[in-house]
């Protein structure tokens, strides 16, 4: 999956959760469910994630909704195939890169 995020050092929720198609409610949620999402908050709470949130909830992301993973399941993918996630991201960034070029022809 292709997100469309302009690049910047931190993202709001609101930006995130549109970039995802999915509501706020749902990015606090898996937050407190899986560990590896721990963006950070300023003082009044409002939440800023990095670039390397988005990559970690892409992964979630693609497990839960995608692949229909169970939370518990893709926690469990999330400590396995760590790798294999950075392959399939490589190879839909190459996929789209040849669709241009076809495209372009």
């Amino acid at each position: 999956m292709h997100i469309n995020l302009p690049e910047k050092l931190y993202y709001t929720i609101g930006e995130i959760s549109e970039a995802f198609s999915v509501n706020p409610s749902l990015i606090r949620y898996w937050e407190k469910e899986f560990d590896v999402l721990q963006p950070k908050k300023n003082l009044k709470g409002t939440r800023r994630y990095s670039a390397l949130d988005i990559e970690k909830f892409q992964i979630i992301h693609h497990l839960v909704k995608e692949k229909g993973y169970t939370l518990d399941g893709a926690k469990e993918q999330l400590k396995l195939s760590k790798k294999k996630f950075e392959i399939i991201r490589t190879l839909e960034k190459l996929k789209t890169i040849l669709i241009n070029i076809k495209n372009e022809l």
